[in-house]
């Protein structure tokens, strides 16, 4: 663990795992001056608003759903955009409804450029290149032009994630995310729905309390807590480069913060005490999240809790854990009683994903949905047991009606992947399939 002092730059003098070759350090330096001198994409006072509601979650009080893109494309359209952002909202409703209490909105979005690799090169007949390491690095097309490191990806990377938010601010504000409106979405859900009788129930409930509100002389439709919501953005923190261009210091508070994104995490892949990343992000003052996967020790996790939050401030931490569901109720449980009997507050949250991906049969990458189905659970169980707090649920979703995952309501066969399997790297849940997992986890939310 680190005991130098803190500057942007200092985690330059520590190992940086899953960086780029950059070929022309000159062309590198240039763009990541200009990429300093740009505006920041979010700003410090509201990194510290998504910290206070952070710290609710840990508590209880809150509940904090973080979904959105595996990794963002740069030709990702408007409507893709939308229709991601309608899930999530979608999603929101019905988990504010069961768990009676806030929903804490963040997505995987306006930043989720980069991915890890597990390998630097990929192979593909007789020709060796480079890996695809996300659109802020290279391209997906199989060249070596392709899939060359190009330093100008950055300041696209930077100007794609400004659109975004200016769409995603101008939808949470606009009307789109009207509490009326969201809910009719639901109801189509559940009418379309082959669990629709399952879930028509709450729809109903929600309807129910919607009518009540009208009745006592609420206009849902001028209330501005019931046509707006709070939206935050958040991205794997991967490409220092990147992150370090984009830190700024607070003019409040005297204080450092990537305006990259409101929240940033460590991966699975990068969380190593003594690496660059644990150093970079121990540094600025943004809610923080870190990967943990099943080879994780007791160490390991105390470690990044005094690395990242050695105050002990609410809402600073929060660990995402991703174990698979084969693996959850046993590895879970003494992570939780080690980080209880430090005192460290943390948010716990679950990624069922990465830790249920799988190749089916044909050769696709994928995940079932019933794993991840009984990996939420899992969590939710190993919490109640050890007395702590289910902070969250963190998935990889699009809008789009894509056919990567197996299962859910439609019962996605192997022998249909292929008919529409469109991500650049890790299988999401579609559009259905998210809200069915919505109404699962509501499930547990009202049982707990």
């Amino acid at each position: 663990m680190s005991t130098t002092t803190w500057n942007p730059q200092s985690w330059r003098n520590f190992s940086a795992l899953q960086q780029p070759s950059w070929p022309e350090p000159a062309a590198l330096e240039q763009t990541l001056k200009i990429l300093s001198d740009q505006p920041p994409l979010v700003f410090a006072g509201e990194a510290r608003d998504l910290q206070d509601r952070l710290a609710a979650a840990g508590r209880g009080e809150a509940f904090l759903l973080q979904a959105g893109d595996c990794a963002e494309s740069f030709e990702s359209s408007a409507d893709s955009i939308r229709d991601r952002l309608r899930v999530i909202l979608q999603m929101a409703v019905v988990l504010t409804y069961a768990g009676r209490v806030p929903v804490v909105k963040v997505g995987r979005i306006a930043g989720q450029f980069a991915k890890p690799r597990s390998s630097d090169t990929e192979t593909q007949g007789e020709l060796e290149l480079p890996s695809f390491r996300g659109h802020i690095i290279n391209d997906i097309g199989f060249s070596e032009t392709e899939r060359r490191a190009e330093p100008n990806r950055l300041l696209m990377a930077y100007n794609r994630a400004a659109a975004t938010l200016n769409l995603v601010r101008a939808f949470t504000r606009g009307g789109f995310a009207d509490l009326t409106r969201v809910h009719q979405w639901n109801q189509e859900f559940v009418a379309d729905s082959p669990q629709g009788a399952q879930y028509e129930k709450l729809a109903q409930e929600i309807d129910r309390s919607l009518q009540f509100m009208r009745s006592c002389g609420i206009d849902l439709d001028r209330d501005h807590a019931l046509n707006e919501v709070d939206f935050y953005t958040s991205h794997e923190a991967l490409i220092l480069d990147y992150e370090e261009a984009l830190t700024r210091l607070d003019s409040l508070t005297d204080e450092w913060y990537d305006c990259s994104a409101h929240m940033l995490w460590i991966g699975e892949r990068t969380r190593q005490l003594d690496g660059a990343h644990v150093e970079f992000l121990r540094g600025v003052k943004n809610p923080l999240g870190c990967k943990i996967g099943p080879t994780a020790t007791v160490e390991d996790v105390v470690g990044i809790c005094e690395a990242l939050n050695p105050d002990k401030i609410e809402g600073r931490v929060t660990l995402i854990t991703r174990m698979g569901a084969e693996n959850i109720r046993e590895k879970l449980p003494p992570l939780l009683a080690a980080v209880k009997e430090t005192g460290h507050p943390v948010v716990w949250v679950s990624d069922p994903m990465h830790g249920n991906t799988f190749t089916a049969p044909g050769g696709h990458k994928t995940r079932h949905f019933d794993a991840i189905v009984d990996e939420i659970t899992g969590f939710f169980e190993s919490h109640e047991k050890a007395g702590t707090i289910a902070g969250g649920i963190h998935l990889e979703l699009t809008g789009d009606a894509v056919t990567e995952c197996l299962g859910g309501g439609d019962d996605l066969t192997d022998d249909e992947l292929s008919h529409a399997y469109e991500t650049m790297c890790d299988p999401r849940l579609n559009g259905r399939q998210g809200l069915d997992v919505a109404f699962r986890v509501a499930d547990l939310l009202a049982a707990r």
